[in-house]
């Protein structure tokens, strides 16, 4: 029998994120498991800084502390429903940060959204989804949006 304990759910905050989250906590409802939803922060985007820009280091905090106060509000409503979650905060590369803390927290199974780039944007942007699929220590589930019906 599969036993899933741990799971982790990184988001990047958006719609498509929220898709996934609910195939996290149905998992995490049905095996029982806690959920760590995960934001990597990347304070510039890859393809984001251009010549000539400047840093601002107090847009960069209040961006990191709107995305933790977002953060916190997800695994708030999980907790509601009476699912044990932890938020995890990160900052660097997505895929990076995403099999770095799969492995350090020996998860079971991560849930990832992906936003099913095509042509140019994928080759500029390339998949951290991909890329996490193959570098996970772990197996990885990924939903793509429109979200298929899911009945939990």
């Amino acid at each position: 029998m599969i036993e899933m304990k741990k799971l982790l759910a990184p988001t990047d905050l958006g719609e498509y994120s929220q898709f996934a989250l609910k195939y996290a906590a149905a998992f995490a409802e049905a095996f029982e498991a806690k959920v760590y939803v995960l934001h990597v922060h990347e304070p510039y985007p890859q393809g984001a800084v251009f010549e000539g820009m400047v840093y601002d280091s107090q847009l960069v905090a209040r961006a990191e502390a709107k995305a933790r106060a977002d953060l916190d509000a997800i695994v708030a409503q999980l907790t509601a429903r009476r699912i044990q979650a932890e938020a995890v905060f990160a900052t660097g590369r997505p895929y990076t940060q995403i099999v770095r803390e799969a492995e350090k927290l020996k998860v079971d199974l991560i849930v990832l959204a992906t936003h099913g780039r095509r042509g140019a944007s994928h080759l500029v942007f390339g998949s951290n989804a991909e890329k996490v699929v193959r570098l996970s220590p772990c197996p990885v589930l990924t939903v793509k949006h429109p979200e298929h019906e899911f009945v939990a």
